[in-house]
């Protein structure tokens, strides 16, 4: 096997060797007629290249398809590239979008505010809400404007609909406002068009219930209530909202005021109306006061002096 296997590398070592003698001797020649400037030699090559690259055509298509394969992978690093671009502007046009539907809420309720008609002999002042209670027990929030803007405690405060709530405890630069679904809330009502007298009582829930109804009858699901101006707390005829009916058939008020966003309240000037002091007088009426009786004077200290 060793014999067999040296004499087949003497005859493979000078064949290679002559066939590589060869291939440099015709690509020498090749060379060399190619770059002879003659007119002879320029037909030679132009015969050439009409006979051989006509039917080279199989042995380019890989090259051809090479180059195709590449120009493709750039049209798509190009398109990959563009679709990342407009996927950051697309994400930018939902930030803006977003800023400019809450913009464009802002100012409608800010054009409702401007739009609800009120007494001519009522002022106002707009504050925006800064935080709520976030107690499931006390139903309030606070605003940015306080005694420095002249504002007392018992004035109305509304949204651009309806009326959200009084004022209860002022700051120099805040104002706290007890919403009329807060339980310590209770609000003199008129249902219209039946011209029932009842009383708004806030429970801790989105819809408050009407108490002390004179005429239950006489008030359906709808109808309108405002406030009556009894106890001078609050300016008679301010919206509250429309009567509904739970499924236990007990009558409530849909409040309506968008308690869901609250961003800006007007308080209402009533200087008209008495300094609340104590919040437990919006409901029930004062004691008379007792005059204190004399100490009763022991026997033996009347007898002996």
């Amino acid at each position: 096997m060793a014999r067999d296997r040296s004499q087949r590398d003497d005859y493979t070592t000078p064949l290679r060797r002559l066939g590589l003698g060869v291939l440099v001797l015709c690509l020498l020649g090749i060379f060399l007629i190619w770059r002879i400037d003659s007119p002879r030699v320029e037909r030679f090559r132009a015969q050439v290249v009409d006979r051989v690259v006509p039917s080279m055509d199989w042995a380019m298509a890989p090259v051809t398809g090479t180059i195709n394969l590449i120009r493709d992978f750039q049209s798509y690093r190009r398109l990959t590239d563009q679709n990342q671009e407009l996927r950051r502007e697309l994400r930018q046009m939902k930030a803006w979008k977003e800023a400019a539907l809450q913009l464009e809420q802002e100012n409608a309720r800010l054009l409702d505010l401007n739009n609800v008609r009120l007494d001519p002999r009522l002022t106002y002042v707009t504050g925006v809400v800064l935080a709520d209670s976030g107690s499931p027990f006390r139903q309030s929030v606070l605003l940015n404007v306080g005694a420095r803007d002249g504002i007392r405690d018992g004035w109305a405060a509304m949204d651009g609909i309806g009326l959200v709530g009084r004022i209860s405890g002022t700051g120099q630069n805040t104002a706290r406002v007890i919403l009329l679904t807060d339980a310590s809330s209770s609000v003199p009502v008129i249902v219209q068009p039946s011209g029932q007298s009842a009383l708004v009582a806030g429970n801790n829930t989105a819809a408050p219930l009407i108490d002390f109804l004179e005429n239950a009858d006489l008030v359906r699901p709808g109808d309108r209530v405002v406030t009556s101006g009894d106890g001078g707390v609050f300016p008679a005829g301010l919206l509250i909202g429309q009567v509904a009916a739970d499924p236990t058939g007990r009558l409530r008020v849909r409040l309506a005021a968008d308690y869901e966003r609250l961003e800006f309240l007007r308080v209402l000037r009533l200087h008209g109306a008495e300094t609340i002091t104590d919040p437990g007088q919006l409901v029930l009426p004062a004691t008379e006061a007792v005059p204190p009786t004399a100490p009763a004077v022991p026997d033996e200290e009347a007898s002996g002096g």
